[in-house]
């Protein structure tokens, strides 16, 4: 296990690598998903053997209330309905923590119930905010679940030019799921999931 990192540099590190990825050029992605609230785009990771996947939709409300529902807090829980718990192991200041979550099983329990510690930094990016996070190797996994780990994800936030109140979410996801899973499962619940993120985060919001 691990100790604890400095958050000021791994803050930073996090942040740099999720504004490379949001400058990666349209024609390196291909489609995974579309629905009418988000299209998922997926590439082959830098960073492990599975895919970085791109989501991207339009939200309507403020971009403050809306990175509220997605960053470390109350809210998440509420509406999300892949995590079972979450737990603030430890805060550094007022936008940087590390959490301990749980996820429910997917796929009919193909993918059984998985936990996660992450690092988690919020900070401004250009005109609205950007929510980051990538696991740790902290703390000790409790039983019956599967140890996952989130490669370099983050959520960027921003308000439309021309409709203030509405915002273009964009979200960059590599989780490494763990334990025996074939790939072709975890590549359909991915795409899956990240679409039902944004149905079910703007039913969240007009509740």
């Amino acid at each position: 296990m691990d100790p604890l990192p400095n958050p000021a540099p791994l803050a930073s590190k996090l942040r740099n690598t999720l504004v490379r990825y949001h400058s990666i050029g349209d024609g390196e992605w291909r489609v995974a998903k579309k629905t009418k609230d988000a299209t998922v785009w997926r590439k082959p990771s830098e960073e492990f053997s599975g895919y970085l996947y791109k989501a991207q939709g339009v939200v309507e409300d403020v971009t403050n209330r809306i990175v509220d529902h997605i960053r470390p807090g109350p809210y998440r829980l509420d509406w999300d309905s892949l995590m079972t718990s979450m737990d603030i192991l430890e805060t550094f200041e007022e936008n940087c923590c590390v959490m301990r979550y749980t996820t429910a099983g997917q796929l009919w329990n193909i993918i059984a119930p998985r936990e996660f510690v992450d690092f988690s930094y919020t900070t401004s990016y250009e005109d609205g905010l950007l929510s980051c996070g990538i696991s740790l190797d902290y703390g000790e996994v409790r039983p019956n679940f599967v140890r996952g780990f989130n490669h370099p994800c983050g959520w960027f936030c921003v308000p439309l030019k021309d409709s203030p109140g509405h915002s273009l979410l964009t979200g960059y996801i590599q989780t490494e799921l763990r334990g025996m899973l074939p790939q072709s499962a975890v590549d359909t619940a991915m795409s899956s999931t990240l679409a039902n993120f944004y149905s079910d985060l703007k039913k969240a919001l007009k509740a």
